[in-house]
């Protein structure tokens, strides 16, 4: 299989994390791909008309993406259990999924808006104030997270976390949620998360 890949992307950073977590690693070739919003890549639209990564490729030439589907495609594959099937924690891991996406939605365009010449002062704020309510809300939520067994909505979060310190590190998110930030110190000793630390390059 292939995967359209990028170092930085947080995306991508979910799919990587779930391949090492399911052993899944050695069967991905990683092809670097640059997706800029302002910027389509050719070669990329090829197998994603959405010019967005990560894009898998698989072995019979069909795609998938986004991240969302490749993990559940590869915990599928390996037989997993990153996505629970049934009950409350399937529920609970889907909600966990599910905010840590939007979390990471929720960066990512702050952060291009911040870099744009003006930037709406709104704008910037109103991006601010959904991140910092969903550190509160994580921050109620640790023992819940600690109770479940490690799974997507674990690494999604995971990945939101470590984008905000990899874009944002001036926002102090761990004075503010230190449980959280307690829980996020547990999480980067797992080999998988520390195998895929976002990187310039």
């Amino acid at each position: 299989m292939q995967l359209h890949w990028s170092p930085k992307s947080p995306y991508v950073r979910k799919v990587m994390i779930c391949a090492h977590e399911l052993q899944l690693t050695q069967q991905l070739q990683l092809v670097r791909s640059v997706a800029a919003m302002l910027k389509p890549n050719a070669a990329l639209m090829q197998d994603n008309p959405l010019s967005k990564i990560p894009t898998l490729i698989l072995d019979d030439g069909r795609t998938l993406f986004d991240s969302v589907v490749i993990c559940e495609y590869l915990d599928d594959l390996a037989s997993g259990s990153l996505f629970p099937r049934e009950g409350d924690a399937r529920w609970a891991a889907l909600r966990w999924h599910a905010l840590g996406d939007g979390l990471l939605d929720a960066l990512i365009l702050w952060r291009n808006e911040r870099e744009r010449a003006v930037p709406l002062a709104a704008l910037l704020a109103a991006f601010e104030h959904k991140t910092r309510a969903s550190l509160d809300l994580l921050e109620g939520e640790v023992p819940a997270l600690e109770a479940r067994a490690f799974g997507i909505g674990h690494l999604t979060l995971v990945c939101a976390l470590g984008y905000i310190d990899y874009r944002f590190d001036t926002l102090g998110w761990r004075e503010q949620a230190p449980q959280l930030a307690a829980w996020f110190a547990k999480m980067q000793q797992r080999p998988s998360v520390a195998a895929t630390e976002p990187v310039d390059g």
